[in-house]
């Protein structure tokens, strides 16, 4: 399904009944919807929730700007000013429009690495849309905190593929670098993965574009410090890509908050596990 968020048209997906308490997922760095797996989803919406995934711009099924500048990451992760075509407190608005146009009000927000960051930034610009913050393996933008490890930050510096045999290719050497070795993938499973999405969607173009708004977006530290909600962050104390730094400092910001407004029936057996732990190192 399609909605029109100001001039970006956002796909997305919904499971379970509307009637549910809402939980919007955030994906990250060039990561379409279907990152977020299905079986993790069914579970949440086994236990009565009403899930959205979505296409954030520039990647999926969402608007692709290619008419906007595109930076070379290499230069960005060198330390030189890169030139952001949108910020992430506009992919932020995206989320927020979204959530206005399903006519929910507000939701549980999850965002996951760069999707942790956007979900901050949710929280901070737009608190009358969340009721509830998940971050997951992110940061706070300080950029002392959740810094890559030299071999992951070698993976931003790469050429981009443009292959779909390429894309396999990638989504195995990032895994072998990133990946948690505690919950090891299969190699068939990754690239039948990479496959997936790259027949749906294809822009790496749009990624690099993300990633300089990312790199762009100022420190949220002092934001995080006036909120006042619920929230759990989950980290991965051996996280390569955003080290654990991040989302202690995350945490460590985000003071106490009151209860959910709404109740989110815990997943038997869930207690810091992520939807998705292949970067989770513990």
């Amino acid at each position: 399904m399609h909605t029109t968020v100001g001039e970006i048209d956002v796909a997305y997906n919904t499971l379970g009944e509307a009637s549910g308490p809402p939980v919007v997922l955030i994906s990250g760095l060039g990561a379409q919807l279907i990152a977020w797996d299905d079986a993790f989803c069914q579970q949440l919406v086994d236990r009565g929730l009403f899930v959205i995934r979505f296409d954030n711009r520039d990647v999926g099924l969402s608007s692709h700007l290619a008419d906007r500048p595109t930076s070379d990451p290499s230069a960005e992760t060198a330390g030189a000013a890169p030139a952001a075509s949108y910020t992430l407190a506009q992919m932020a608005g995206d989320t927020a429009g979204l959530i206005d146009n399903l006519g929910l009000g507000s939701a549980h927000v999850v965002g996951i690495s760069l999707g942790g960051m956007i979900a901050q930034i949710l929280t901070i610009e737009h608190p009358e849309r969340v009721r509830s913050l998940t971050s997951i393996m992110s940061t706070t933008g300080h950029n002392e905190v959740g810094q890559p490890t030299d071999a992951a930050r070698a993976l931003f510096l790469l050429p981009p593929v443009i292959t779909r045999e390429g894309a396999m290719d990638r989504a195995v050497l990032f895994n072998r670098i990133a990946a948690s070795p505690a919950y090891p993938t299969e190699v068939t499973e990754l690239r039948d993965r990479a496959a997936r999405a790259f027949d749906r969607a294809f822009n790496p173009q749009g990624v690099a574009r993300q990633l300089a708004a990312a790199i762009t977006t100022p420190d949220r530290t002092e934001d995080l410090r006036r909120l006042d909600l619920p929230t759990l962050v989950i980290h991965g104390a051996e996280d390569p890509v955003i080290a654990v730094s991040g989302g202690q400092a995350t945490a460590e910001a985000i003071p106490s908050g009151p209860p959910a407004r709404g109740t989110l029936p815990r997943i038997p057996g869930s207690a810091g596990a992520c939807p998705d732990p292949r970067r989770t190192r513990s």
